[in-house]
Formats: C-alpha cells, structure tokens, sequence
C-alpha cells in the first residue's frame, strides 16, 4: 500500500520539529510525492545533506511503499 501524504508529512515533522511541509500528490495516485520542506534543522548543510536528512526521517520507504519524492529544502528566511 502506498505511502500517504499525511504520512510522510508525520515523519518529517517528527524529525525536524520546526518544520514548515508542503506535500503535493503529484500524479493523483497517492505514490508520487513532491514535498516543500522548510526547518532551521537545515541551516549550514548543503542540498545535499539536506535532502539525505529528509530521507532518512522517512525511512526505508522509497523504492517500496513511497515510489517517487520531488524533495524541495529551505531554511527560514531562504527565497523559495
């Protein structure tokens, strides 16, 4: 069964407290996610770091029950 939205907003929010998340259902099938995540956690880290940060709050998932994330990552303040 696939991941749901409120799900994976869950698990960010649990990780990164402080956290403004976005999600969008990009294909209406509950399996394609894009997700706007914005937390102070990130400050200093690079993009990449960032986003392995969201990964990992998430968990194993990706590949299984959540097939695709468009991951977007800000801090406070950043333009986006």
């Amino acid at each position: 069964m696939p991941m749901d939205g409120p799900e994976i907003e869950a698990r960010i929010q649990a990780a990164f407290p402080d956290a403004k998340v976005v999600m969008i259902d990009l294909a209406g099938d509950g399996d394609h996610w894009a997700a706007r995540v914005t937390s102070s956690a990130f400050a200093g880290k690079s993009r990449v770091q960032q986003h392995k940060m969201v990964y990992a709050a998430i968990g194993g998932q990706m590949g299984g029950d959540l097939h695709a994330l468009a991951l977007q990552t800000f801090t406070p303040g950043q333009a986006g």
